[in-house]
């Protein structure tokens, strides 16, 4: 569920940070700079990330995706360990993106929080290790830029069912949706949970530990 309102972001500040309703996810708004020759921004700031999250993140890939819309993609996590943290921002179009505690013993199992990212904001999220990740294609060409912090393995990609009713994401009415096979036919929350798929909260914090 979605529990934290938005604040108004602060225009002096070189980056604005919001607490999402999931432990230990941060949505990360930076200043846009804009003139004649178009705009410039910084989605990453290093430092900043490092005194809100209280750690750095090592970032040994990055992916990018495009995605026509009605997309749907998720939700996807990480086998923990080694599990896998990501800095997400949207570099063109548009799209509604969730975080969802997965994390087994976490404070916040099973709630979400929702951020629509586009090219006018620049809004960025951080989700933490054994943190599953979805987000909806809303414009045609809608191009989502990922930082992570461990190599794809594909044996340890997993995948939960985007339309479970324990997780209730509340996805927009009217905008047909195109997934995968391995999205359409994933498992629910709870199914996950009796098949061991889940990551435990005590692993996903022995795992960030390491990135102090």
């Amino acid at each position: 569920m979605n529990t934290v309102g938005r604040t108004a972001p602060d225009a002096a500040a070189p980056i604005t940070v919001r607490a999402l309703a999931v432990e230990g996810a941060f949505e990360f708004t930076p200043r846009v700079h804009r003139d004649e020759r178009g705009i410039f921004t910084s989605p990453l700031q290093g430092e900043e990330f490092a005194r809100a999250v209280g750690h750095s993140m090592p970032v040994v890939q990055t992916n990018h995706n495009r995605s026509a819309r009605g997309v749907l993609r998720g939700v996807h996590f990480t086998t923990t360990p080694p599990g896998q943290a990501k800095y997400v921002h949207c570099a063109r179009g548009r799209a509604m993106d969730f975080v969802v505690d997965l994390r087994l013993g976490s404070p916040t199992f099973g709630v979400w929080d929702t951020v629509e990212m586009d090219t006018e904001s620049f809004h960025s999220i951080y989700l933490p290790v054994g943190v599953g990740h979805a987000f909806l294609a809303l414009e045609d060409d809608t191009v989502m830029s990922y930082l992570v912090s461990s190599p794809y393995r594909p044996g340890l990609e997993q995948s939960l069912d985007p339309f479970d009713p324990v997780l209730a994401l509340p996805w927009p009415e009217g905008l047909a949706r195109t997934l995968s096979k391995r999205d359409a036919h994933a498992v629910g929350l709870a199914e996950a949970r009796e098949l061991g798929m889940l990551p435990r909260y005590e692993d996903c914090l022995a795992v960030t530990a390491g990135y102090a």
